[in-house]
């Protein structure tokens, strides 16, 4: 974002229609992702929240036996100080205990080319985390090395071009669908994004992970990854 002396910053997420015209949206979906430990039964937990009608997915953790990952999301960003917060605040939840070095929040955006920002900011990655067809997920954070804010424009798109190409790639062979989040300022440790991948399996989301790394974008432009949550969803809300 360039902001000229004097001038009022645009904060608005920006796409282009079918005919090429800017078109701008001031709504945003926030997800965040909380991890506990001392769990045990996951039945309890999945009817509190159907009981609170609480949009989002529960995930049993693949590193811890009592582990559970619960990820929420709402266009409202008071949802989790309010409606979430009551009812992390009472049983099961009140009984588990939070591990918040996996606490993930971040917020969805706009590259620039999107024809339908409401699908892209909204629909889409909600549909991404509730799809019953996709129910292994690895969410982590990552930070990308200042370097990469100074390079021309031109030089930025065709480094993400390619990363972006090869995401589609496992995407469109139904390995791993992502969600993609901004966290520039929310995230304690001053990540810059949360990135969620989900699929049918989970050796395909290490595999797209992995594939990753040979990107100029990972390799050279990276600074750091994670911490890592793996997990795989017993409750879903509907879509």
């Amino acid at each position: 974002m360039i902001v000229k002396p004097g001038e009022k910053p645009d904060i608005s997420e920006r796409g282009r229609d079918k005919d090429g015209n800017s078109t701008s949206s001031d709504v945003r979906l926030f997800m965040q992702l909380l991890v506990f430990t001392g769990a045990g039964d996951d039945e309890s937990f999945a009817a509190a929240l159907m009981e609170a009608k609480i949009p989002g997915v529960l995930y049993r953790d693949t590193h811890d036996p009592e582990g559970l990952g619960l990820l929420t999301f709402s266009d409202n960003p008071d949802f989790f100080v309010t409606e979430l917060r009551e009812l992390l605040n009472q049983k099961p939840f009140s009984g588990a205990a939070l591990e918040p070095e996996f606490t993930m929040f971040g917020r969805t955006y706009a590259i620039g080319h999107e024809s339908d920002l409401h699908e892209w900011l909204i629909e889409k990655p909600k549909r991404t985390a509730l799809n019953p067809e996709w129910p292994w997920a690895i969410w982590y954070p990552l930070r990308r090395h200042g370097s990469f804010a100074k390079l021309e424009y031109q030089d930025q798109r065709r480094i993400l071009g390619e990363h972006g190409a090869m995401g589609h790639a496992f995407g469109r062979a139904d390995y791993a669908h992502d969600i993609r989040l901004a966290c520039y300022g929310l995230d304690k440790n001053d990540n810059d994004f949360v990135i969620g991948l989900t699929g049918k399996d989970l050796y395909p989301l290490s595999a797209t992970i992995q594939a990753m790394r040979s990107t100029q974008q990972t390799s050279e432009y990276i600074e750091s990854l994670g911490p890592f949550f793996i997990g795989k969803a017993v409750w879903q809300s509907a879509v």
